[in-house]
């Protein structure tokens, strides 16, 4: 099977129906968006689009990409350009190997295919019988297509996987940050069309298609037994890191039919096991996928750049910033893709410009175990680079006085709740991420004040808007602490102990410090108010 030529992805279409197609049925307009059955193959299915379009249809400049963007090719047109990369993209046979060790690994350990799955238990899990909640044997027998998105999802979000084996090159279980248009009905091409950057944004040469520095399996493997074999960004071409192979793996060839156990598809080619190797190519050093968002420490920007990750509590507006803008003095920037999107934007047509979304989805990892996977749609506003920075001081000060908000109110409720709270163990994130849900509208409200406010050439929000927006929060954290605090009527000296605690949570909500730093900056008139 050939993944350029060969029907091998699922597509979902316009008359809601599903179909088997080569991957340039991406430009049809009856195509809506792909059909796989995990979300994680999902998000891969589209890194991998992107990265085929990105390394042999780039357009040369933004006006090339509108082009593009309003009058896709047609699919034999781009059939045409897949096949100058079909001795590149094989699955099986001789030669080279999609992903795969250019080694045959022959002398190697024989695992089971479901490994290549990121959340399955490991050798550890199985042995001390703790897969509880991800059960062994999971994708025993996969077909060829859903191994290879297997092993493609592995390879571009790799953790760590013992003595030896690599991390992915954004480090393991990054975030992957996909602008995407509003509308449900945008055929998949647009979805795709816009996270591919332009050569004349993004400037590197073109890439030869021939080589492991852009396909790494075209060649023999960069091993990393020793020191002083680590894989630097300058060392390869920039196309690399959408084709990034830090695992060892060759599939073990087989013929039988039987159903995949993760599509539930009756093939007559499935694969249930792969050989492996350890100490892959060792990517290291800094490195700027374009998909991903990243940050470092200001004070040192010699050290290493550091991909966004996913982290327990899931993926809220505290870290929007980081996702959205740009902020290199702060140390932090956003995916290539997401400042390309700003750069284009003032070309595009009033239909075509509409309000775009930040598609972000990963796993959050802890080491080699993933403790959960995480995809939420958040927006994104058209915002010229020469005003962003002004705008982030904004976004900041609104982010860092809601996550103070959400302290004392989290230390409100469990002052109420416990005797000695600060003795207290247990989790109690659900506060938090009820905090985060609820105040999410208010805060991307004020945001888009901010973003009309900088057309009009200052961004910031005058003392109206702020004070509108601090009352809208002071309610939220009351109703919440109501809400979780104030529920059940209890005892009378349990009463007055959660009463004491909701006039404190007030107490600082209308006369803390930070509230009070926040009103003299924007400007509020100082009032004596009360709960």
């Amino acid at each position: 099977m050939n993944l350029v030529q060969d029907p091998w992805l699922p597509f979902k279409l316009k008359d809601g129906s599903e179909e088997t197609l080569p991957v340039s049925a991406i430009t049809s307009d009856d195509v809506l968006d792909f059909a796989l059955p995990r979300a994680d193959f999902q998000g891969a299915a589209y890194q991998f689009a992107i990265g085929l379009l990105q390394t042999v249809f780039a357009p040369k400049d933004k006006y090339q990409w509108l082009e593009y963007y309003e009058n896709p090719p047609k699919q034999k047109e781009l059939q045409e350009v897949f096949n100058s990369v079909t001795h590149a993209f094989n699955s099986d046979g001789e030669g080279p190997l999609f992903m795969q060790d250019f080694d045959g690994l022959d002398a190697s350990k024989t695992t089971s295919i479901s490994a290549l799955l990121i959340e399955a238990p490991g050798e550890n899990g199985i042995k001390n019988n703790t897969d509880h909640f991800v059960k062994r044997g999971l994708g025993s027998a996969m077909s060829k297509g859903m191994a290879m998105l297997a092993l493609y999802t592995l390879q571009i979000n790799a953790p760590s996987g013992g003595s030896g084996h690599r991390v992915g090159l954004r480090g393991g279980g990054p975030l992957t940050t996909l602008v995407l248009s509003q509308d449900e009905g945008a055929s998949l091409w647009r979805k795709l069309w816009l996270n591919v950057v332009n050569r004349d944004y993004w400037r590197y040469e073109n890439p030869d298609l021939n080589s492991p520095n852009v396909f790494p399996w075209l060649g023999e493997t960069r091993t990393s037994e020793k020191k002083g074999s680590e894989l630097y960004a300058s060392d390869i071409h920039p196309i690399h890191m959408y084709w990034a192979m830090p695992r060892r793996i060759r599939l073990n060839r087989q013929e039988s039919e039987c159903v995949c156990e993760i599509s539930g598809a009756v093939s007559a080619q499935t694969l249930s096991s792969y050989k492996t190797q350890n100490y892959g190519i060792n990517y290291s050093g800094t490195w700027s996928h374009p998909l991903t968002p990243y940050k470092w420490n200001p004070k040192k920007p010699d050290e290493d750049h550091l991909s966004v990750k996913g982290q327990p509590g899931g993926i809220t507006y505290k870290i929007w910033d980081s996702l959205a803008l740009i902020d290199r003095d702060g140390g932090q920037q956003c995916a290539t893709v997401v400042s390309h999107f700003y750069s284009v934007c003032e070309l595009m047509s009033e239909e075509v410009s509409e309000i775009p979304r930040l598609w972000v989805f990963g796993y959050d990892m802890d080491n080699m175990k993933a403790r959960g996977w995480y995809s939420v749609s958040l927006p994104i506003f058209s915002v010229a680079p020469d005003i962003q920075q002004e705008l982030l001081v904004e976004v900041k000060s609104l982010q860092k006085l809601s996550s103070e908000a959400l302290w004392h109110c989290r230390t409100q409720i469990k002052t109420a709740w416990f005797e000695r709270p600060s003795d207290t163990k247990g989790d109690v994130s659900f506060i938090d991420l009820t905090f985060w849900q609820r105040t999410e509208s208010m805060f991307f409200s004020a945001v888009q004040q901010l973003v009309n406010n900088a057309g009009n050439g200052d961004a910031t929000l005058p003392p109206e808007q702020a004070s509108s927006w601090l009352a809208a929060l002071t309610s939220a954290v009351l109703e919440l602490f109501d809400e979780f605090a104030l529920a059940e009527l209890g005892s009378e000296r349990s009463m007055a102990k959660r009463i004491k605690a909701r006039q404190h949570l007030a107490g600082w909500l209308y006369g803390g410090k930070e509230i009070k730093r926040f009103k003299k900056e924007h400007n509020i008139e100082q009032q004596k108010e009360t709960a």
